[in-house]
Protein backbone atom coordinates (compact mmCIF):
# COMPACT_ATOMS: atom_id res chain seq x y z
CA UNK A 1 0.00 0.00 0.00
CA UNK A 2 1.03 3.37 -1.04
CA UNK A 3 1.85 5.62 2.12
CA UNK A 4 3.63 8.11 0.50
CA UNK A 5 2.85 11.29 -1.85
CA UNK A 6 4.85 11.97 -5.23
CA UNK A 7 7.15 14.66 -5.45
CA UNK A 8 8.42 16.32 -8.70
CA UNK A 9 12.04 17.59 -8.13
CA UNK A 10 13.31 19.08 -11.01
CA UNK A 11 16.78 19.13 -10.12
CA UNK A 12 20.36 17.59 -11.34
CA UNK A 13 21.66 15.27 -9.10
CA UNK A 14 24.45 12.47 -9.55
CA UNK A 15 23.44 8.72 -7.79
CA UNK A 16 27.32 7.47 -6.84
CA UNK A 17 27.77 3.75 -6.19
CA UNK A 18 30.88 1.61 -6.08
CA UNK A 19 30.55 -1.93 -7.25
CA UNK A 20 27.05 -3.72 -6.91
CA UNK A 21 25.67 -6.87 -7.74
CA UNK A 22 22.25 -6.92 -6.15
CA UNK A 23 20.24 -4.95 -3.79
CA UNK A 24 21.83 -1.72 -4.12
CA UNK A 25 22.48 -1.52 -7.87
CA UNK A 26 18.90 -2.32 -8.36
CA UNK A 27 18.09 0.69 -5.75
CA UNK A 28 19.46 3.34 -8.21
CA UNK A 29 17.84 1.91 -10.97
CA UNK A 30 14.99 2.50 -9.27
CA UNK A 31 15.81 5.98 -7.87
CA UNK A 32 16.93 7.17 -11.41
CA UNK A 33 13.63 5.83 -13.22
CA UNK A 34 11.41 7.44 -10.96
CA UNK A 35 13.47 10.77 -10.59
CA UNK A 36 14.33 10.90 -14.27
CA UNK A 37 9.80 10.70 -14.69
CA UNK A 38 9.65 13.59 -12.08
CA UNK A 39 11.37 15.71 -14.15
CA UNK A 40 15.08 15.33 -12.73
CA UNK A 41 18.49 15.25 -14.55
CA UNK A 42 19.88 12.31 -13.25
CA UNK A 43 23.77 11.13 -13.82
CA UNK A 44 25.07 7.80 -12.57
CA UNK A 45 28.29 6.74 -11.84
CA UNK A 46 30.37 4.11 -10.65
CA UNK A 47 32.36 1.15 -12.07
CA UNK A 48 31.92 0.76 -15.67
CA UNK A 49 31.27 -3.44 -14.75
CA UNK A 50 27.99 -1.80 -12.42
CA UNK A 51 26.98 -0.01 -15.38
CA UNK A 52 26.78 -2.78 -17.74
CA UNK A 53 24.79 -5.11 -15.59
CA UNK A 54 22.12 -2.75 -14.27
CA UNK A 55 21.51 -0.53 -17.76
CA UNK A 56 21.39 2.78 -15.37
CA UNK A 57 20.75 4.66 -18.92
CA UNK A 58 17.36 2.72 -20.09
CA UNK A 59 16.29 4.44 -17.10
CA UNK A 60 16.59 7.77 -18.98
CA UNK A 61 19.94 8.99 -16.55
CA UNK A 62 23.41 9.33 -17.92
CA UNK A 63 25.63 6.64 -16.94
CA UNK A 64 29.71 7.56 -16.13
CA UNK A 65 32.11 5.33 -15.48
CA UNK A 66 33.51 6.14 -11.65
CA UNK A 67 36.04 3.01 -11.05
CA UNK A 68 35.96 3.06 -7.18
CA UNK A 69 38.02 -0.27 -5.63
CA UNK A 70 36.05 -2.70 -3.37
CA UNK A 71 38.69 -1.72 -0.53
CA UNK A 72 40.21 2.36 0.35
CA UNK A 73 43.74 2.14 -1.75
CA UNK A 74 45.61 5.17 -3.32
CA UNK A 75 43.42 4.39 -6.60
CA UNK A 76 40.81 6.40 -4.51
CA UNK A 77 42.39 9.62 -5.73
CA UNK A 78 41.50 8.43 -9.61
CA UNK A 79 37.78 7.86 -8.34
CA UNK A 80 38.09 11.55 -6.76
CA UNK A 81 39.22 12.97 -9.52
CA UNK A 82 37.10 11.78 -12.01
CA UNK A 83 33.95 12.01 -9.43
CA UNK A 84 35.16 15.97 -10.10
CA UNK A 85 35.13 16.09 -13.83
CA UNK A 86 31.25 14.98 -13.21
CA UNK A 87 30.91 17.58 -10.62
CA UNK A 88 31.96 20.75 -13.03
CA UNK A 89 28.45 20.54 -14.45
CA UNK A 90 25.63 21.76 -13.11
CA UNK A 91 24.74 19.40 -10.16
CA UNK A 92 22.35 20.20 -7.26
CA UNK A 93 22.83 17.46 -5.01
CA UNK A 94 25.36 14.37 -5.03
CA UNK A 95 24.05 11.11 -3.18
CA UNK A 96 26.66 8.18 -2.75
CA UNK A 97 25.50 4.71 -2.09
CA UNK A 98 27.36 2.82 0.51
CA UNK A 99 30.30 3.32 2.09
CA UNK A 100 33.00 3.30 -0.48
CA UNK A 101 30.81 5.65 -2.44
CA UNK A 102 30.28 7.88 0.31
CA UNK A 103 34.12 8.09 0.99
CA UNK A 104 34.70 9.38 -2.31
CA UNK A 105 31.92 11.96 -2.62
CA UNK A 106 33.01 13.42 0.38
CA UNK A 107 36.56 13.26 -0.24
CA UNK A 108 35.26 15.23 -3.46
CA UNK A 109 34.27 17.92 -1.70
CA UNK A 110 31.78 18.93 -3.57
CA UNK A 111 30.09 22.44 -3.35
CA UNK A 112 26.27 20.86 -3.75
CA UNK A 113 25.12 18.63 -0.71
CA UNK A 114 26.25 15.48 -0.45
CA UNK A 115 23.60 12.59 0.72
CA UNK A 116 24.71 9.09 2.04
CA UNK A 117 22.65 6.32 2.01
CA UNK A 118 24.15 3.41 4.51
CA UNK A 119 22.87 -0.19 2.95
CA UNK A 120 25.07 -1.94 5.11
CA UNK A 121 27.07 -2.36 8.35
CA UNK A 122 30.66 -2.86 9.13
CA UNK A 123 31.63 -6.81 9.80
CA UNK A 124 34.91 -6.90 9.09
CA UNK A 125 37.00 -7.46 11.99
CA UNK A 126 41.04 -6.99 12.10
CA UNK A 127 42.84 -4.50 10.51
CA UNK A 128 39.87 -4.25 7.66
CA UNK A 129 37.37 -3.52 9.86
CA UNK A 130 38.99 -0.98 12.14
CA UNK A 131 39.70 0.68 8.76
CA UNK A 132 35.94 0.49 7.60
CA UNK A 133 34.90 1.82 11.07
CA UNK A 134 37.34 5.28 10.33
CA UNK A 135 35.56 5.54 7.08
CA UNK A 136 32.33 5.34 8.54
CA UNK A 137 33.19 8.30 10.90
CA UNK A 138 34.53 10.10 7.99
CA UNK A 139 31.75 9.99 6.15
CA UNK A 140 28.89 10.41 8.87
CA UNK A 141 30.53 13.68 9.74
CA UNK A 142 31.10 14.95 6.25
CA UNK A 143 27.57 14.16 4.71
CA UNK A 144 25.11 16.50 4.94
CA UNK A 145 22.41 14.11 5.41
CA UNK A 146 23.08 10.49 6.37
CA UNK A 147 19.81 7.96 4.99
CA UNK A 148 19.67 4.37 6.70
CA UNK A 149 18.01 2.05 5.19
CA UNK A 150 17.29 0.35 8.67
CA UNK A 151 17.00 1.29 11.98
CA UNK A 152 20.17 0.42 13.45
CA UNK A 153 22.19 2.14 10.38
CA UNK A 154 20.64 4.89 11.74
CA UNK A 155 21.68 4.80 14.93
CA UNK A 156 24.99 3.52 14.12
CA UNK A 157 25.10 7.19 12.05
CA UNK A 158 24.70 8.66 14.72
CA UNK A 159 26.98 7.29 17.23
CA UNK A 160 29.83 7.85 14.91
CA UNK A 161 28.75 11.67 14.28
CA UNK A 162 26.19 11.96 11.65
CA UNK A 163 24.51 15.49 12.27
CA UNK A 164 21.62 14.51 10.50
CA UNK A 165 20.18 10.40 9.85
CA UNK A 166 16.98 10.06 8.72
CA UNK A 167 15.87 6.41 8.07
CA UNK A 168 14.47 5.92 4.11
CA UNK A 169 13.66 1.80 4.17
CA UNK A 170 14.98 0.64 0.66
CA UNK A 171 11.66 -1.02 -1.04
CA UNK A 172 12.42 -3.94 -3.20
CA UNK A 173 11.54 -3.62 -6.97
CA UNK A 174 8.08 -5.82 -7.46
CA UNK A 175 9.00 -8.92 -9.24
CA UNK A 176 6.92 -9.71 -12.70
CA UNK A 177 4.38 -12.69 -12.59
CA UNK A 178 5.40 -15.55 -12.82
CA UNK A 179 6.45 -17.06 -16.46
CA UNK A 180 6.03 -21.06 -15.66
CA UNK A 181 3.70 -22.96 -13.84
CA UNK A 182 4.55 -24.44 -10.07
CA UNK A 183 4.57 -28.00 -11.18
CA UNK A 184 7.15 -27.25 -13.86
CA UNK A 185 9.57 -25.31 -11.93
CA UNK A 186 9.35 -28.02 -9.12
CA UNK A 187 10.33 -30.79 -11.90
CA UNK A 188 12.88 -29.06 -13.01
CA UNK A 189 14.54 -29.78 -9.69
CA UNK A 190 13.17 -33.28 -9.99
CA UNK A 191 10.93 -32.43 -6.30
CA UNK A 192 8.43 -35.07 -5.96
CA UNK A 193 4.46 -34.46 -5.14
CA UNK A 194 4.94 -34.14 -1.88
CA UNK A 195 8.24 -33.57 -1.33
CA UNK A 196 8.80 -29.86 -0.21
CA UNK A 197 11.20 -27.66 -1.72
CA UNK A 198 13.21 -24.56 0.13
CA UNK A 199 14.23 -21.66 -1.12
CA UNK A 200 17.00 -19.17 -0.86
CA UNK A 201 18.16 -16.21 -3.00
CA UNK A 202 21.53 -13.69 -2.42
CA UNK A 203 24.87 -13.31 -2.92
CA UNK A 204 26.75 -16.33 -2.60
CA UNK A 205 28.96 -14.42 -0.03
CA UNK A 206 30.16 -14.99 4.23
CA UNK A 207 27.60 -13.10 5.24
CA UNK A 208 25.31 -14.38 4.01
CA UNK A 209 26.21 -17.47 6.22
CA UNK A 210 25.30 -20.61 3.57
CA UNK A 211 27.28 -22.51 5.56
CA UNK A 212 24.36 -22.47 8.03
CA UNK A 213 22.05 -23.66 5.47
CA UNK A 214 24.09 -26.31 4.35
CA UNK A 215 24.65 -27.49 8.14
CA UNK A 216 21.09 -27.43 8.67
CA UNK A 217 20.24 -29.31 5.24
CA UNK A 218 22.27 -32.22 6.06
CA UNK A 219 20.32 -32.74 8.92
CA UNK A 220 17.28 -33.01 6.73
CA UNK A 221 18.60 -35.86 5.26
CA UNK A 222 16.27 -37.82 8.18
CA UNK A 223 13.00 -36.41 7.38
CA UNK A 224 10.67 -38.09 4.78
CA UNK A 225 10.62 -36.97 2.31
CA UNK A 226 14.04 -35.40 2.15
CA UNK A 227 13.81 -31.92 1.58
CA UNK A 228 14.80 -30.25 -1.49
CA UNK A 229 17.21 -27.11 -1.14
CA UNK A 230 17.89 -24.78 -3.76
CA UNK A 231 20.00 -21.42 -3.42
CA UNK A 232 20.04 -18.92 -6.31
CA UNK A 233 23.22 -16.65 -6.31
CA UNK A 234 26.64 -16.29 -7.23
CA UNK A 235 29.71 -15.11 -5.36
CA UNK A 236 33.15 -15.41 -4.38
CA UNK A 237 31.94 -18.43 -1.71
CA UNK A 238 30.44 -20.87 -4.71
CA UNK A 239 33.82 -23.29 -4.57
CA UNK A 240 33.29 -23.21 -0.57
CA UNK A 241 29.91 -23.84 -0.07
CA UNK A 242 30.31 -26.55 -3.22
CA UNK A 243 32.73 -27.75 -0.88
CA UNK A 244 30.49 -28.39 2.06
CA UNK A 245 27.57 -29.19 0.08
CA UNK A 246 29.54 -32.62 -0.98
CA UNK A 247 31.29 -33.16 2.50
CA UNK A 248 27.90 -32.92 3.94
CA UNK A 249 26.29 -34.94 1.43
CA UNK A 250 23.48 -31.61 2.02
CA UNK A 251 20.36 -31.71 -0.10
CA UNK A 252 21.47 -28.45 -1.51
CA UNK A 253 21.93 -27.03 -4.81
CA UNK A 254 23.41 -24.19 -5.68
CA UNK A 255 21.87 -22.81 -9.08
CA UNK A 256 23.89 -19.82 -9.67
CA UNK A 257 22.57 -16.31 -10.93
CA UNK A 258 18.74 -17.08 -11.92
CA UNK A 259 16.53 -14.29 -13.47
CA UNK A 260 13.15 -15.60 -12.87
CA UNK A 261 12.93 -15.16 -8.79
CA UNK A 262 9.10 -15.05 -9.62
CA UNK A 263 9.21 -18.74 -10.93
CA UNK A 264 11.34 -20.20 -7.74
CA UNK A 265 9.21 -18.25 -5.33
CA UNK A 266 6.04 -19.91 -7.11
CA UNK A 267 7.05 -23.53 -6.80
CA UNK A 268 8.79 -22.93 -3.24
CA UNK A 269 7.34 -24.38 -0.01
CA UNK A 270 9.87 -22.29 2.29
CA UNK A 271 12.19 -19.34 2.18
CA UNK A 272 15.37 -19.11 4.34
CA UNK A 273 17.44 -16.24 5.13
CA UNK A 274 21.01 -17.22 7.11
CA UNK A 275 22.60 -14.18 7.09
CA UNK A 276 24.68 -12.63 9.74
CA UNK A 277 23.60 -9.14 8.96
CA UNK A 278 20.70 -7.56 6.71
CA UNK A 279 18.64 -4.44 6.49
CA UNK A 280 15.79 -4.86 4.88
CA UNK A 281 16.93 -8.09 2.24
CA UNK A 282 15.36 -8.21 -1.10
CA UNK A 283 14.73 -11.69 -1.45
CA UNK A 284 12.74 -11.67 2.40
CA UNK A 285 10.73 -8.63 1.04
CA UNK A 286 9.80 -10.96 -2.24
CA UNK A 287 9.42 -13.85 0.27
CA UNK A 288 6.82 -12.38 2.11
CA UNK A 289 5.23 -10.63 -1.19
CA UNK A 290 5.11 -13.89 -2.28
CA UNK A 291 3.17 -15.29 0.63
CA UNK A 292 5.94 -18.06 0.52
CA UNK A 293 6.42 -18.76 4.85
CA UNK A 294 9.90 -17.37 5.57
CA UNK A 295 12.60 -18.35 8.45
CA UNK A 296 15.33 -15.73 8.68
CA UNK A 297 17.72 -14.47 11.30
CA UNK A 298 16.70 -11.57 13.50
CA UNK A 299 19.76 -9.25 12.71
CA UNK A 300 19.75 -6.02 11.41
CA UNK A 301 16.78 -4.59 9.90
CA UNK A 302 14.86 -8.16 9.42
CA UNK A 303 12.37 -8.09 12.56
CA UNK A 304 10.99 -4.89 11.88
CA UNK A 305 10.63 -5.86 8.29
CA UNK A 306 8.78 -9.02 9.01
CA UNK A 307 7.02 -8.24 12.21
CA UNK A 308 5.23 -11.18 13.10
CA UNK A 309 5.39 -12.31 9.28
CA UNK A 310 8.03 -14.95 9.87
CA UNK A 311 9.64 -16.99 12.13
CA UNK A 312 13.04 -15.55 13.41
CA UNK A 313 16.00 -17.27 14.62
CA UNK A 314 19.16 -16.48 16.35
CA UNK A 315 22.34 -15.88 13.53
CA UNK A 316 24.74 -18.33 13.44
CA UNK A 317 22.84 -21.62 14.68
CA UNK A 318 22.02 -24.11 12.61
CA UNK A 319 20.34 -25.75 15.53
CA UNK A 320 17.77 -23.22 15.28
CA UNK A 321 17.62 -23.28 11.43
CA UNK A 322 17.20 -26.93 11.66
CA UNK A 323 14.30 -26.72 14.13
CA UNK A 324 12.36 -24.18 12.46
CA UNK A 325 12.36 -25.70 9.32
CA UNK A 326 11.40 -29.06 10.77
CA UNK A 327 8.55 -27.15 12.66
CA UNK A 328 7.15 -25.86 9.61
CA UNK A 329 7.22 -29.14 7.27
CA UNK A 330 5.40 -30.84 9.81
CA UNK A 331 2.22 -28.14 10.10
CA UNK A 332 0.67 -27.22 7.06
CA UNK A 333 -1.62 -25.00 8.89
CA UNK A 334 1.45 -22.68 10.60
CA UNK A 335 2.73 -22.30 7.36
CA UNK A 336 -0.82 -21.32 5.64
CA UNK A 337 -1.44 -18.75 8.83
CA UNK A 338 2.06 -17.71 7.96
CA UNK A 339 1.16 -17.07 4.17
CA UNK A 340 -1.26 -15.17 5.20
CA UNK A 341 0.30 -12.64 7.36
CA UNK A 342 3.21 -12.43 5.30
CA UNK A 343 1.03 -11.01 2.50
CA UNK A 344 -0.54 -8.62 4.90
CA UNK A 345 2.80 -7.76 6.60
CA UNK A 346 3.97 -6.90 2.89
CA UNK A 347 1.20 -4.45 1.89
CA UNK A 348 1.77 -2.00 4.91
CA UNK A 349 5.79 -1.64 3.12
CA UNK A 350 6.43 1.58 1.79
CA UNK A 351 6.25 0.85 -1.96
CA UNK A 352 9.21 2.31 -4.24
CA UNK A 353 6.83 5.45 -5.34
CA UNK A 354 7.41 6.06 -1.57
CA UNK A 355 10.80 5.73 -1.45
CA UNK A 356 11.69 7.73 -4.45
CA UNK A 357 9.13 10.60 -2.73
CA UNK A 358 11.00 10.54 0.30
CA UNK A 359 14.11 10.88 -1.84
CA UNK A 360 13.11 13.73 -3.82
CA UNK A 361 11.36 15.71 -0.72
CA UNK A 362 15.07 15.20 0.96
CA UNK A 363 16.42 16.86 -2.61
CA UNK A 364 13.74 19.25 -2.48
CA UNK A 365 14.58 20.28 0.84
CA UNK A 366 18.18 20.31 0.55
CA UNK A 367 18.59 21.86 -3.15
CA UNK A 368 14.99 23.49 -3.90
CA UNK A 369 14.91 23.34 -7.71
CA UNK A 370 15.55 26.44 -10.12
CA UNK A 371 12.68 27.41 -12.36
CA UNK A 372 12.52 26.71 -16.15
CA UNK A 373 13.26 22.95 -15.21
CA UNK A 374 16.19 20.42 -14.47
CA UNK A 375 19.45 22.37 -13.99
CA UNK A 376 21.34 19.18 -15.59
CA UNK A 377 21.82 19.59 -19.36
CA UNK A 378 18.45 17.51 -20.80
CA UNK A 379 20.96 16.97 -24.57
CA UNK A 380 23.43 14.73 -21.79
CA UNK A 381 20.15 12.29 -20.72
CA UNK A 382 18.78 9.10 -22.77
CA UNK A 383 21.99 6.95 -22.84
CA UNK A 384 25.26 8.65 -23.52
CA UNK A 385 28.12 7.12 -21.58
CA UNK A 386 30.78 10.45 -22.35
CA UNK A 387 31.91 11.87 -19.56
CA UNK A 388 32.69 15.18 -21.03
CA UNK A 389 28.65 15.61 -22.00
CA UNK A 390 27.84 15.75 -18.09
CA UNK A 391 30.24 19.06 -17.91
CA UNK A 392 28.47 21.10 -20.75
Amino acid sequence: MSTGTAVDWAGSVVLLTGSSTGGIGQHIVSLARGLVAGGASVTVCGPAATGEQFDFTATGALFVPVEIPANPTPADARAVAALRRVLAGPVDVVHAHGLRAGLVAVLARPAPPVVVTWHNSVLATGLRGRVSRLVERVVARRARVTLGASADLVARARAVGAPDARLVPVAAPALPPPRRSRAAVRAEFGVAPGQPLILSVGRLHPQKRYDILVDAAARWRDLDPVPVVVVAGSGPSYRELAARISTARAPVTLLGHRTDVADLLGAADLAVVTSDWEARQLFAQEALRAGVPLVATAVGGLPDLVGEAAVLVPPGDATAVDEAVRALLGDADRRAALARLAVAQAARWPTEADTVAAVAALYAELAPARKGGPSGNSATRGGTTDPAAGQA
